[in-house]
Protein backbone atom coordinates (compact mmCIF):
# COMPACT_ATOMS: atom_id res chain seq x y z
CA UNK A 1 0.00 0.00 0.00
CA UNK A 2 1.42 3.25 -1.12
CA UNK A 3 1.66 6.00 1.63
CA UNK A 4 -1.58 7.96 -0.06
CA UNK A 5 -3.49 5.17 -0.69
CA UNK A 6 -3.22 4.24 3.01
CA UNK A 7 -3.88 8.09 3.67
CA UNK A 8 -7.29 7.47 2.22
CA UNK A 9 -7.97 4.38 4.20
CA UNK A 10 -7.25 6.18 7.77
CA UNK A 11 -9.58 7.03 10.20
CA UNK A 12 -9.12 10.81 10.53
CA UNK A 13 -7.13 10.98 13.92
CA UNK A 14 -8.57 14.12 15.06
CA UNK A 15 -12.21 13.61 14.31
CA UNK A 16 -14.22 12.89 17.71
CA UNK A 17 -15.16 9.06 17.72
CA UNK A 18 -18.69 7.62 17.70
CA UNK A 19 -19.97 6.53 20.41
CA UNK A 20 -18.99 3.17 21.36
CA UNK A 21 -16.16 3.12 18.71
CA UNK A 22 -12.33 4.49 20.59
CA UNK A 23 -10.31 7.48 19.33
CA UNK A 24 -7.92 5.71 16.35
CA UNK A 25 -5.11 4.49 18.17
CA UNK A 26 -1.26 3.32 17.37
CA UNK A 27 -2.25 -0.29 17.71
CA UNK A 28 -5.34 -0.21 15.35
CA UNK A 29 -2.88 0.84 12.46
CA UNK A 30 -0.80 -1.09 10.43
CA UNK A 31 2.61 -0.12 9.26
CA UNK A 32 1.68 1.74 6.39
CA UNK A 33 -1.60 3.80 7.91
CA UNK A 34 0.94 4.53 11.07
CA UNK A 35 3.40 6.53 8.71
CA UNK A 36 0.14 7.76 7.23
CA UNK A 37 -1.33 8.90 10.71
CA UNK A 38 2.00 10.43 11.52
CA UNK A 39 2.49 12.64 8.61
CA UNK A 40 -1.52 13.86 9.48
CA UNK A 41 0.00 14.95 12.46
CA UNK A 42 2.53 16.88 10.54
CA UNK A 43 5.40 14.84 11.73
CA UNK A 44 7.85 13.17 9.44
CA UNK A 45 6.96 8.95 8.87
CA UNK A 46 9.58 7.65 10.72
CA UNK A 47 8.55 9.06 14.34
CA UNK A 48 5.57 5.99 13.61
CA UNK A 49 8.71 3.50 14.47
CA UNK A 50 9.63 5.45 17.47
CA UNK A 51 6.49 6.51 18.79
CA UNK A 52 5.91 2.74 18.89
CA UNK A 53 9.38 1.75 20.40
CA UNK A 54 8.18 3.73 23.16
CA UNK A 55 4.51 2.25 23.41
CA UNK A 56 5.53 -1.46 23.28
CA UNK A 57 9.17 -1.43 24.29
CA UNK A 58 8.88 1.21 27.27
CA UNK A 59 5.27 0.14 28.11
CA UNK A 60 4.70 4.26 28.19
CA UNK A 61 2.16 6.54 26.47
CA UNK A 62 3.39 9.28 28.34
CA UNK A 63 4.70 12.21 26.19
CA UNK A 64 7.44 13.92 28.87
CA UNK A 65 9.47 10.22 28.69
CA UNK A 66 9.58 10.35 24.83
CA UNK A 67 12.77 12.26 24.94
CA UNK A 68 13.84 11.77 21.66
CA UNK A 69 11.01 13.47 20.28
CA UNK A 70 10.82 16.72 19.35
CA UNK A 71 9.85 18.92 22.21
CA UNK A 72 7.01 21.64 20.55
CA UNK A 73 4.50 20.02 19.95
CA UNK A 74 5.14 16.49 21.46
CA UNK A 75 1.98 16.47 23.96
CA UNK A 76 -0.47 16.90 21.21
CA UNK A 77 1.79 14.72 18.78
CA UNK A 78 1.42 11.71 21.51
CA UNK A 79 -2.28 12.45 22.38
CA UNK A 80 -3.36 12.02 18.89
CA UNK A 81 -1.61 8.77 18.04
CA UNK A 82 -1.88 7.61 21.31
CA UNK A 83 -4.64 8.60 22.78
CA UNK A 84 -5.87 7.34 26.36
CA UNK A 85 -8.16 4.41 25.99
CA UNK A 86 -9.09 3.14 29.24
CA UNK A 87 -8.70 4.76 32.63
CA UNK A 88 -8.73 3.00 35.95
CA UNK A 89 -11.89 2.88 38.29
CA UNK A 90 -10.61 0.70 40.58
CA UNK A 91 -8.76 -2.03 41.69
CA UNK A 92 -8.77 -4.64 44.29
CA UNK A 93 -6.01 -6.81 45.54
CA UNK A 94 -6.20 -10.05 47.12
CA UNK A 95 -4.44 -13.57 47.58
CA UNK A 96 -1.51 -11.49 49.70
CA UNK A 97 -1.84 -9.50 46.65
CA UNK A 98 -0.60 -12.06 44.04
CA UNK A 99 -3.99 -11.34 42.55
CA UNK A 100 -5.10 -7.79 41.44
CA UNK A 101 -8.31 -7.29 39.17
CA UNK A 102 -8.79 -3.74 37.62
CA UNK A 103 -11.82 -2.28 36.56
CA UNK A 104 -11.64 0.21 33.43
CA UNK A 105 -13.60 2.75 31.75
CA UNK A 106 -13.23 3.21 28.19
CA UNK A 107 -14.20 6.53 26.44
CA UNK A 108 -17.62 5.75 25.87
CA UNK A 109 -18.23 4.71 29.82
CA UNK A 110 -17.86 1.00 28.81
CA UNK A 111 -16.84 -1.00 31.61
CA UNK A 112 -14.33 -4.09 31.01
CA UNK A 113 -12.02 -5.91 33.98
CA UNK A 114 -8.60 -7.66 33.50
CA UNK A 115 -7.23 -9.79 35.98
CA UNK A 116 -3.08 -9.48 36.76
CA UNK A 117 -2.24 -13.12 38.40
CA UNK A 118 1.45 -13.48 39.85
CA UNK A 119 2.48 -17.69 39.97
CA UNK A 120 5.95 -19.01 41.13
CA UNK A 121 6.63 -19.25 37.88
CA UNK A 122 5.02 -16.58 35.86
CA UNK A 123 2.95 -13.51 36.02
CA UNK A 124 -0.05 -13.92 33.94
CA UNK A 125 -2.75 -11.19 32.48
CA UNK A 126 -6.67 -12.69 32.09
CA UNK A 127 -7.60 -10.12 29.32
CA UNK A 128 -11.25 -9.08 27.96
CA UNK A 129 -12.33 -9.18 24.69
CA UNK A 130 -15.89 -7.88 24.37
CA UNK A 131 -17.90 -5.32 27.40
CA UNK A 132 -20.21 -8.08 28.42
CA UNK A 133 -20.80 -11.35 26.19
CA UNK A 134 -23.62 -12.22 23.75
CA UNK A 135 -23.08 -16.12 24.45
CA UNK A 136 -25.96 -15.85 27.00
CA UNK A 137 -24.36 -18.88 29.33
CA UNK A 138 -26.96 -18.77 32.43
CA UNK A 139 -24.01 -19.56 35.10
CA UNK A 140 -21.69 -16.70 33.93
CA UNK A 141 -22.18 -13.30 35.37
CA UNK A 142 -20.83 -11.86 31.99
CA UNK A 143 -23.13 -13.87 29.57
CA UNK A 144 -26.14 -12.79 31.43
CA UNK A 145 -25.07 -9.19 31.46
CA UNK A 146 -25.70 -9.41 27.40
CA UNK A 147 -23.00 -7.66 25.05
CA UNK A 148 -22.63 -4.24 24.72
CA UNK A 149 -19.74 -3.72 21.98
CA UNK A 150 -16.85 -5.75 20.68
CA UNK A 151 -13.54 -3.79 22.21
CA UNK A 152 -11.04 -2.90 19.36
CA UNK A 153 -7.61 -4.19 18.97
CA UNK A 154 -6.27 -0.64 20.62
CA UNK A 155 -8.57 -1.28 23.79
CA UNK A 156 -7.32 -5.33 24.11
CA UNK A 157 -3.54 -4.59 23.77
CA UNK A 158 -3.80 -1.83 26.02
CA UNK A 159 -5.20 -3.97 28.92
CA UNK A 160 -2.05 -5.92 27.82
CA UNK A 161 0.53 -2.78 27.96
CA UNK A 162 -1.07 -1.80 31.34
CA UNK A 163 -0.94 -4.89 32.88
CA UNK A 164 2.84 -5.34 31.60
CA UNK A 165 3.77 -2.03 33.21
CA UNK A 166 1.96 -2.77 36.35
CA UNK A 167 3.78 -5.81 36.83
CA UNK A 168 7.27 -4.13 36.10
CA UNK A 169 6.92 -1.38 38.68
CA UNK A 170 5.27 -4.44 41.29
CA UNK A 171 1.81 -3.52 41.76
CA UNK A 172 1.97 -7.45 42.52
CA UNK A 173 5.16 -6.72 45.49
CA UNK A 174 8.06 -7.53 43.65
CA UNK A 175 8.97 -6.39 39.89
CA UNK A 176 8.31 -8.68 37.57
CA UNK A 177 7.83 -9.69 33.86
CA UNK A 178 3.89 -10.09 32.37
CA UNK A 179 4.71 -13.56 30.62
CA UNK A 180 1.44 -15.49 30.14
CA UNK A 181 -1.76 -13.74 28.42
CA UNK A 182 -5.38 -15.58 28.62
CA UNK A 183 -8.13 -14.41 26.40
CA UNK A 184 -10.52 -15.66 29.25
CA UNK A 185 -12.01 -12.09 30.48
CA UNK A 186 -15.21 -10.31 29.26
CA UNK A 187 -16.46 -11.50 26.39
CA UNK A 188 -16.25 -14.70 23.36
CA UNK A 189 -12.80 -13.83 22.03
CA UNK A 190 -13.57 -15.77 18.64
CA UNK A 191 -17.14 -14.04 18.39
CA UNK A 192 -14.36 -10.51 17.81
CA UNK A 193 -12.33 -12.39 15.94
CA UNK A 194 -10.25 -10.01 13.76
CA UNK A 195 -9.38 -7.73 16.05
CA UNK A 196 -8.81 -10.74 18.08
CA UNK A 197 -6.09 -11.62 16.03
CA UNK A 198 -4.51 -8.67 15.37
CA UNK A 199 -4.11 -8.00 19.36
CA UNK A 200 -2.81 -11.56 19.66
CA UNK A 201 -0.16 -10.31 16.40
CA UNK A 202 0.85 -7.30 18.38
CA UNK A 203 1.22 -9.11 21.88
CA UNK A 204 3.48 -11.68 20.49
CA UNK A 205 5.73 -9.91 18.05
CA UNK A 206 9.40 -8.83 19.11
CA UNK A 207 9.37 -5.18 19.75
CA UNK A 208 9.23 -2.58 17.82
CA UNK A 209 6.25 -3.79 16.43
CA UNK A 210 4.50 -6.23 19.83
CA UNK A 211 5.12 -6.72 22.98
CA UNK A 212 7.13 -9.51 22.16
CA UNK A 213 5.07 -12.59 24.78
CA UNK A 214 5.70 -15.53 23.68
CA UNK A 215 2.90 -17.53 21.46
CA UNK A 216 3.44 -20.28 23.11
CA UNK A 217 2.40 -18.13 26.49
CA UNK A 218 -1.00 -17.22 24.91
CA UNK A 219 -4.10 -18.99 25.48
CA UNK A 220 -7.40 -17.92 23.16
CA UNK A 221 -10.73 -19.90 24.95
CA UNK A 222 -13.99 -20.23 23.06
CA UNK A 223 -17.08 -22.08 23.92
CA UNK A 224 -17.07 -23.29 20.64
CA UNK A 225 -17.83 -21.35 17.53
CA UNK A 226 -16.19 -24.15 15.15
CA UNK A 227 -15.63 -21.64 11.61
CA UNK A 228 -14.12 -19.36 14.05
CA UNK A 229 -11.57 -21.90 15.40
CA UNK A 230 -11.31 -23.32 11.80
CA UNK A 231 -10.25 -19.72 10.86
CA UNK A 232 -7.58 -19.74 13.31
CA UNK A 233 -6.44 -23.42 12.74
CA UNK A 234 -5.30 -21.97 9.38
CA UNK A 235 -3.35 -19.02 10.47
CA UNK A 236 -1.12 -21.56 11.94
CA UNK A 237 0.23 -19.73 15.40
CA UNK A 238 1.38 -21.11 18.31
CA UNK A 239 -1.52 -19.89 20.54
CA UNK A 240 -3.49 -22.40 22.56
CA UNK A 241 -6.83 -23.33 22.46
CA UNK A 242 -8.89 -23.77 25.05
CA UNK A 243 -12.77 -25.18 24.51
CA UNK A 244 -15.25 -24.28 27.07
CA UNK A 245 -17.16 -27.73 26.87
CA UNK A 246 -18.43 -27.84 30.22
CA UNK A 247 -20.40 -30.74 29.95
CA UNK A 248 -20.20 -33.69 27.40
CA UNK A 249 -23.43 -34.25 26.73
CA UNK A 250 -25.66 -32.29 23.51
CA UNK A 251 -29.01 -32.77 26.08
CA UNK A 252 -27.13 -30.36 28.84
CA UNK A 253 -24.90 -28.41 26.66
CA UNK A 254 -27.79 -26.70 24.74
CA UNK A 255 -28.46 -25.53 28.18
CA UNK A 256 -25.01 -24.50 29.72
CA UNK A 257 -23.57 -23.21 26.21
CA UNK A 258 -26.69 -22.02 24.20
CA UNK A 259 -24.62 -21.46 20.88
CA UNK A 260 -24.48 -25.62 21.30
CA UNK A 261 -27.91 -25.50 19.00
CA UNK A 262 -25.52 -24.67 16.07
CA UNK A 263 -22.06 -26.53 16.58
CA UNK A 264 -22.65 -29.89 18.79
CA UNK A 265 -20.37 -31.58 21.09
CA UNK A 266 -18.94 -33.51 18.32
CA UNK A 267 -18.53 -30.79 15.87
CA UNK A 268 -16.82 -28.67 18.16
CA UNK A 269 -14.19 -31.64 19.22
CA UNK A 270 -13.08 -32.11 15.60
CA UNK A 271 -12.44 -28.39 14.90
CA UNK A 272 -10.27 -28.92 18.41
CA UNK A 273 -8.58 -31.79 16.65
CA UNK A 274 -7.78 -30.00 13.52
CA UNK A 275 -6.38 -27.26 15.50
CA UNK A 276 -4.23 -29.58 17.72
CA UNK A 277 -2.94 -31.59 14.55
CA UNK A 278 -2.04 -28.18 12.67
CA UNK A 279 -0.46 -26.53 15.54
CA UNK A 280 0.76 -29.62 17.50
CA UNK A 281 -0.52 -27.60 21.06
CA UNK A 282 -2.13 -30.01 23.38
CA UNK A 283 -5.89 -27.89 23.85
CA UNK A 284 -7.55 -27.56 26.99
CA UNK A 285 -10.76 -28.12 28.00
CA UNK A 286 -12.50 -25.88 30.38
CA UNK A 287 -15.09 -27.41 32.70
CA UNK A 288 -16.89 -25.20 35.34
CA UNK A 289 -18.39 -27.85 37.84
CA UNK A 290 -21.57 -27.14 39.06
CA UNK A 291 -23.09 -28.54 41.62
CA UNK A 292 -25.91 -31.30 41.22
CA UNK A 293 -25.81 -30.18 37.52
CA UNK A 294 -22.43 -31.50 35.64
CA UNK A 295 -20.94 -33.17 38.12
CA UNK A 296 -22.04 -36.51 38.09
CA UNK A 297 -19.88 -39.67 37.57
CA UNK A 298 -21.56 -40.63 34.40
CA UNK A 299 -20.58 -37.63 32.60
CA UNK A 300 -16.66 -37.66 34.12
CA UNK A 301 -16.78 -40.65 32.57
CA UNK A 302 -18.13 -39.53 29.05
CA UNK A 303 -16.13 -36.68 28.88
CA UNK A 304 -12.82 -39.19 29.53
CA UNK A 305 -13.99 -41.33 27.00
CA UNK A 306 -15.27 -38.14 24.11
CA UNK A 307 -11.35 -36.26 24.96
CA UNK A 308 -9.19 -40.12 24.21
CA UNK A 309 -11.36 -40.59 21.25
CA UNK A 310 -11.21 -37.47 19.84
CA UNK A 311 -7.84 -35.46 21.12
CA UNK A 312 -6.40 -38.82 22.26
CA UNK A 313 -2.99 -37.30 23.92
CA UNK A 314 -3.45 -33.88 22.50
CA UNK A 315 -6.00 -32.48 25.44
CA UNK A 316 -6.08 -31.03 29.02
CA UNK A 317 -8.84 -30.52 31.06
CA UNK A 318 -8.98 -27.68 33.68
CA UNK A 319 -11.68 -28.95 36.40
CA UNK A 320 -12.77 -24.81 37.68
CA UNK A 321 -14.81 -24.91 40.95
CA UNK A 322 -17.36 -22.46 39.94
CA UNK A 323 -17.16 -19.13 41.16
CA UNK A 324 -20.54 -17.86 42.23
CA UNK A 325 -22.29 -14.47 41.43
CA UNK A 326 -24.46 -13.38 44.08
CA UNK A 327 -28.22 -14.33 43.76
CA UNK A 328 -26.95 -17.34 41.33
CA UNK A 329 -28.36 -20.56 41.69
CA UNK A 330 -25.59 -21.92 41.16
CA UNK A 331 -22.99 -23.45 42.83
CA UNK A 332 -19.85 -25.16 43.31
CA UNK A 333 -19.16 -28.87 43.73
CA UNK A 334 -18.23 -30.62 46.97
CA UNK A 335 -14.47 -30.99 47.05
CA UNK A 336 -15.29 -34.95 47.45
CA UNK A 337 -17.60 -34.92 44.14
CA UNK A 338 -14.81 -32.58 42.43
CA UNK A 339 -12.42 -35.31 43.56
CA UNK A 340 -14.22 -37.81 42.21
CA UNK A 341 -14.44 -36.31 38.73
CA UNK A 342 -10.74 -36.03 38.64
CA UNK A 343 -10.12 -39.63 39.25
CA UNK A 344 -12.52 -40.45 36.96
CA UNK A 345 -11.62 -38.41 34.23
CA UNK A 346 -7.73 -39.82 34.68
CA UNK A 347 -8.83 -43.25 34.65
CA UNK A 348 -9.89 -42.99 31.09
CA UNK A 349 -6.28 -41.70 30.02
CA UNK A 350 -6.75 -38.23 29.75
CA UNK A 351 -4.53 -35.23 31.62
CA UNK A 352 -7.00 -33.41 34.08
CA UNK A 353 -6.40 -30.78 37.08
CA UNK A 354 -8.34 -28.45 39.18
CA UNK A 355 -7.80 -25.08 38.58
CA UNK A 356 -5.94 -22.90 40.80
CA UNK A 357 -9.03 -20.74 42.02
CA UNK A 358 -7.96 -17.14 42.35
CA UNK A 359 -9.40 -13.51 44.06
CA UNK A 360 -13.06 -15.16 45.37
CA UNK A 361 -13.35 -12.38 47.98
CA UNK A 362 -12.91 -9.53 45.15
CA UNK A 363 -15.88 -10.86 42.94
CA UNK A 364 -13.14 -12.50 40.58
CA UNK A 365 -15.74 -13.69 38.16
CA UNK A 366 -16.02 -11.88 34.87
CA UNK A 367 -18.42 -9.07 34.80
CA UNK A 368 -19.02 -9.02 39.18
CA UNK A 369 -17.43 -5.83 39.62
CA UNK A 370 -18.62 -4.27 36.61
CA UNK A 371 -21.89 -5.26 37.27
CA UNK A 372 -22.00 -3.84 40.51
CA UNK A 373 -20.37 -0.58 39.22
CA UNK A 374 -23.53 -0.53 37.26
Amino acid sequence: MTAEAARKSLPLIFAAPRRGKPPAHLADLDEAQRKAAVQQAGQPAFRADQLARHYYGGLTRIADEMTDLPAAGRGEFVDALLPELLTEVRSISCDAGDTRKTLWRAHDGTLIESVLMRYPDRITLCVSSQAGCGMACPFCATGQGGLQRNLSTAEIVEQVRLAAAAARDGALGEPGRLSNIVFMGMGEPLANYNRVLSAVKQITAPNPHGLGISARSVTVSTVGLVPAINRLTDEKLQVRLAVSLHTPDDELRDTLVPVNDKWKVDEVLQAARRYADTTGRRVSIEYALIRDINDQPWRADLLGQLLREHLGSLVHVNVIPLNPTPGSEWDASPKPVEAEFVRRVRAQGVACTVRDTRGQEIAAACGQLAAAER
